[in-house]
């Protein structure tokens, strides 16, 4: 693969500046920046030609955008169906006998599975008449807690297909964490496994998932045979999934959903409090997650396109389903973790089918980083073009780690900012335009319109940070509510500074004359040290830039005179070892990259810091470390023994 980025210059920020190539900017489906113009100018006609361009409507709109703050609709009176885009239309074409889902298992030993569009088409159809013979009718709430196999994206689709409402769950999830979704869902039927693999050894799903469905509205249970594992069938309630397949007919003609149906609810990780299910409609999503698949990640039929998130989260919804199926593109999924067997394993999936985009987590490309450059130079990544990455702010040196020697320093890295309740990317810099800028996400997407605030509501200036904040028109694919719960929809998104505006909770810096935006975290993780707001990804950054450290978190532990302090933990990379100098150093790299009011009050050197198995890092079990507050739950964790050497380490003794 040829180069498809350059090198320019240094910013005044002493940050590199990479642009598309003359060839990047041939291949891209957008080249000229008079989009950004062009899209500002008429952000609703700009939605309007998308739609029409990339979907296929039963009935187009009556009207195209509505507002009634804190409430809007896109495409009203408009019908359209999720799997007939995603599957039928595709069928239909050249298109019948391509790749739709390439499924790697966690083991080496156990084939591969590969769905054409044909095939995806066929086992959705069975699966919706399946659902329909349970009753399941439109307006239906249908649970998902399945692991990373092709039948997730099938029940999805299905249920999409009838116009049920899914409310996938992460399947590494508790019980208690499932049964709190499903009772607020009111779902009727739960689809689950008997077990999946990880890290060699089977995961026993089942259990979960009974206690998942207990004192709620669920009827039936159906279980996908992935592990083979003995698990309890409780008779007139749980099915299997390949008996019901068999019997199910070929064909279930899509149901015309209205353009503000609902889609689907998806619940946030409610670390805190109760879970909220954000809604996500059908037109306004469809459109969204379409033409960002399209423009950010430059999606052409000869991609195969990996995004490493798990389904059950936003990012794995739009870009590991919809998106790249409403494309007509080929998806890779893989099963199990990304050190298994060895530390090179997702370097060899990416070899063995020439993956061309691939689209990861920060924590994940810290994580790969501290196991050394060894281990991806062992495998061909030369077809890769185009790297992404998604969840949170991305350092400086994980960044120039990830497009040195994942990218081999020629393909873009595409900083993606969204959240659970935008639906689909909405601030990063379009591959046949940039500037690609590490630590900088870029630009609004085309259509979208994005302001940083200070506490006052004023518009802040180039250089200055305050609160990101998204402006009428809104996007299409935005939340339409919190599931049942009006009053927590205004007050958490409409509240801060009006119903006419969004609040992100995401503090951000706005970068330069062109746009630019660089995003500082939540702003939750934002700490008052003697009076002065400052980032703990900031804080993050600086650290991440000595040479010895692999990843860190920071958090904020409270001070009798400062309000808060900066507390550090750290993973050093393999060939450093702790010491006072050690130690030393890395507050003086802090206090050299901010100033002496980012000092961290204590360095904390660890193994290995508390992770999801999505591999984001849980803050929250740090943060309650720090001040000496119940952990909770750590079920949940991908390391739930790092808990107990923190505590010992921080001195925690509630």
């Amino acid at each position: 693969m040829s180069k498809q980025v350059k090198w320019v210059k240094e910013d005044p920020n002493n940050r590199f500046v990479f642009w598309p190539t003359e060839e990047m900017k041939k291949r891209a489906w957008v080249s000229d920046e008079s989009i950004y113009a062009e899209a500002a100018k008429d952000p609703v006609a700009f939605w309007a030609a998308r739609a029409r361009e990339g979907l296929d409507w039963f009935q187009e709109w009556t009207e195209t955008y509505q507002w009634n703050p804190p409430y809007f609709k896109w495409f009203v009176n408009g019908k359209i169906n999720a799997s007939y885009n995603a599957l039928d239309r595709h069928v239909k074409s050249w298109r019948k006998n391509k790749a739709a889902i390439i499924w790697e298992p966690e083991s080496v030993d156990e084939p591969s599975r590969v769905l054409t569009y044909n095939d995806l088409y066929r086992e959705v159809n069975k699966f919706a008449n399946v659902l329909k013979s349970l009753g399941v009718k439109k307006g239906d709430r249908i649970g998902i807690y399945l692991p990373m196999i092709p039948e997730v994206q099938i029940a999805m689709l299905a249920c999409a297909r009838i116009g049920a409402i899914h409310s996938v769950v992460f399947s590494a999830f508790s019980g208690e964490s499932l049964r709190s979704r499903m009772e607020d869902a009111e779902a009727k039927v739960l689809v689950t496994a008997d077990g999946y693999y990880r890290r060699g050894k089977v995961v026993n799903l089942k259990p979960n998932a009974d206690v998942g469905v207990e004192n709620t509205k669920i009827e039936k249970v159906i279980v996908v045979k992935r592990a083979g594992n003995t698990v309890n069938m409780v008779a007139g309630r749980d099915l299997w999934w390949h008996e019901l397949m068999k019997k199910a007919t070929l064909y279930c003609k899509p149901e015309p959903m209205d353009s503000e149906e609902m889609l689907f609810t998806l619940y946030t990780s409610g670390t805190t409090g109760k879970p909220k299910g954000i809604v996500h409609n059908v037109g306004g999503y469809l459109t969204v997650a379409l033409w960002t698949s399209k423009w950010d990640f430059d999606l052409h039929d000869d991609d195969i396109f990996w995004c490493t998130a798990d389904i059950g989260w936003i990012t794995g919804h739009t870009y590991a389903c919809y998106g790249p199926l409403l494309n007509g593109a080929t998806i890779l999924v893989y099963e199990g973790a990304l050190n298994f067997p060895e530390v090179d394993r997702w370097w060899e999936i990416v070899e063995k089918y020439g993956v061309t985009i691939f689209y990861t987590a920060p924590t994940a490309i810290r994580m790969i980083l501290r196991w050394g450059e060894e281990w991806p130079k062992k495998h061909d990544l030369s077809s890769i073009r185009l790297l992404g990455t998604v969840g949170e702010p991305i350092n400086q040196d994980a960044w120039m780690w990830y497009f040195n020697h994942i990218g081999g320093g020629r393909c873009p890295v595409i900083d993606t900012w969204w959240q659970t309740e935008t639906g689909a990317t909405l601030i990063n810099s379009l591959p046949g335009i940039g500037p690609f800028i590490p630590t900088v996400a870029g630009r609004s997407f085309p259509g979208a319109t994005h302001d940083i605030l200070d506490e006052k509501g004023e518009p802040l200036g180039i250089g200055e940070g305050g609160y990101l904040v998204q402006k009428s028109p809104f996007a299409p694919g935005m939340l339409r509510g919190v599931y049942k719960d009006p009053e927590r929809y205004k007050t958490q998104y409409w509240s801060t500074y009006g119903e006419k505006i969004y609040y992100t909770s995401d503090g951000a810096i706005k970068w330069d004359e062109m746009g630019n935006i660089r995003l500082t975290g939540r702003v939750d993780d934002v700490m008052k040290v003697a009076g002065h707001r400052l980032s703990t990804a900031e804080v993050e950054n600086a650290l991440t830039q000595h040479t010895s450290v692999a990843e860190c978190a920071v958090v904020a532990a409270p001070h009798d005179v400062k309000g808060e302090v900066p507390v550090a933990f750290v993973v050093l990379k393999q060939g450093f070892t702790s010491s006072p100098e050690l130690e030393n150093s890395l507050v003086q790299q802090v206090v050299k990259a901010i100033g002496p009011t980012a000092k961290p009050a204590k360095i904390i050197l660890t193994d290995a810091l508390p992770k999801t198995r999505s591999g984001k890092i849980m803050r929250r079990i740090l943060k309650a470390l720090v001040k000496g507050e119940t952990v909770g739950d750590v079920m949940t964790l991908m390391n739930p023994e790092t808990v107990e050497d923190l505590k010992r380490k921080v001195g925690y003794s509630k």
